[in-house]
């Protein structure tokens, strides 16, 4: 379980963790286009049907098309290269969107929700931005007792037990219609320690490592998504990519 450290984070030092490690990763990394990752033939599916798109922090790791999709990020560094390639991108945070209630069919928020300290106000926001009907995808870490030192360093405040995020995401409008095992965390825990040793005490090094050999290496041996009902089996399972439908309560 969490230690209370963690549960007592504020969200100003939550802002702070994230900006702070985000605002590194991107001043030295490249964007990579959408349709380099496992998402694509997803997101190819469903922009047809979804003229108004939006992504919430997807820092240069977007999984909507550039073109016709709103992107909101905190990170500056992800914003100007969005912008010089021509994005919608503006800056902003998952609790505060600025944008106009009901003006999406589509909406992205990938490795997110486990970040921000109100995560129930991020789902309201969520909610009041997605048009009746419309398709929201959404990633989530599982199980805390998988919890690690590397998440609270790269800014978690939590795990999600599967019951609990079916039930969440149940009170603010949304359905799982569809799941995918997702994400490219090591499996090593040796592994991670050494990268978040180098974080530490290299950064720049690490950084480095990161942005130009390992992140295009798991780009390059992503495996097919494999899409089940529902939320399906969590056993074992790190990070689910859900595929949701967002019916309005009222």
């Amino acid at each position: 379980m969490p230690s209370p450290a963690r549960d007592s984070r504020s969200n100003d030092d939550l802002i702070r963790a994230n900006r702070g490690f985000y605002e590194s990763l991107w001043a030295d990394a490249h964007l990579m286009e959408p349709q380099r990752f496992n998402t694509w033939p997803l997101v190819r599916e469903l922009v047809a049907a979804a003229p108004r798109r939006l992504e919430v922090a997807p820092g240069l790791r977007p999984r909507l098309p550039l073109e016709d999709t709103c992107f909101i990020d905190l990170s500056h560094a992800a914003l100007r290269q969005l912008r010089a390639r021509g994005a919608n991108a503006a800056h902003g945070m998952i609790g505060a969107l600025p944008c106009a209630n009901a003006s999406f069919d589509l909406v992205c928020a990938l490795d997110i929700l486990e970040h921000v300290a109100d995560d129930e106000g991020a789902l309201r926001e969520l909610a009041r931005v997605a048009a009746p009907g419309a398709t929201v995808l959404l990633s989530v870490p599982l199980h805390q007792h998988a919890w690690t030192a590397f998440d609270e360093f790269v800014g978690h405040c939590r795990r999600y037990e599967p019951d609990r995020i079916m039930t969440l995401l149940a009170q603010h409008g949304f359905t799982i219609e569809q799941s995918a095992v997702y994400g490219m965390q090591p499996k090593s825990s040796r592994l991670l320690e050494l990268g978040q040793w180098f974080l530490v005490h290299r950064r720049q090094r690490a950084m480095w490592w990161y942005n130009r050999v390992f992140m295009p290496l798991g780009v390059r041996f992503q495996k097919p998504l494999q899409w089940r009902d529902g939320m399906g089996d969590t056993e074992g399972v790190d990070e689910l990519l859900l595929r949701c439908r967002f019916s309005p309560s009222d």
